[in-house]
């Protein structure tokens, strides 16, 4: 599609013809490309924006960057937050701070959900360390759950100790999903601690717990 097609669709009211012209975007420059996705950051139609999100973190200038956070804060829908967070995590470790930044402003599990895995895939143990700490606190379960696998990423990292005294803290919680995850997490820790909290998980009164402790064994 050349530019001018683009920019006449970019305009055009039916929703399906913006969307693809942001695509299109993609064989063009950053030069070309930011300033027209940039124009559609307030557009009426969510998945617009989550398009617009999805190839700013493409087109990555600074320009891109600072729309990112834009639409990370002020974005009234979670699926367009989440996207931009993914797509600011493709700046690399730069978008570390911010990420922690959001996770702890917005408590949306889609959002949320988004940060955890990126953090993991930027391999930054302190600033995962602290978001699985926030997560902990909140009161979305499979946002805690993803948070306890986070956990067991840090094994050979800087964050090894307190990763795994998050994890034998939470062996006697509440949740059986949360025992279940822990089982699993607590296998990448080589510890003394670690290994008496998996047998102390094997003896569970939760089957899926204790087929978790378990499974390297059987």
């Amino acid at each position: 599609m050349d530019i001018q097609a683009i920019e006449t669709s970019l305009n055009h009211p039916d929703f399906q013809y913006r969307l693809k012209a942001i695509a299109a975007l993609k064989d063009y420059t950053p030069e070309v490309a930011v300033p027209l996705l940039t124009s559609k950051l307030h557009d009426g139609e969510f998945l617009v924006r989550t398009f617009v999100a999805r190839e700013l973190g493409k087109q990555q200038t600074a320009e891109s960057f600072a729309a990112l956070l834009e639409m990370i804060k002020f974005d009234n829908t979670p699926n367009v937050r989440a996207e931009a967070a993914n797509s600011l995590s493709l700046f690399g470790k730069v978008a570390a701070s911010h990420l922690v930044l959001t996770f702890c402003q917005d408590d949306h599990w889609l959002v949320r959900r988004s940060i955890l895995p990126a953090l993991v895939e930027l391999e930054c143990p302190r600033e995962l360390f602290e978001v699985c700490i926030e997560a902990l606190a909140g009161e979305d379960a499979g946002v805690q759950e993803a948070a306890v696998d986070a956990l067991a990423t840090l094994a050979q990292t800087s964050q090894h100790d307190a990763a795994l005294s998050q994890l034998l803290a939470l062996v006697s919680s509440d949740s059986e999903q949360i025992r279940l995850h822990v089982a699993r997490a607590l296998k990448h820790f080589d510890h003394p601690q670690a290994k008496a909290a998996l047998s102390q998980l094997r003896q569970d009164g939760d089957h899926q717990v204790v087929a978790a402790a378990l499974e390297d064994l059987l």
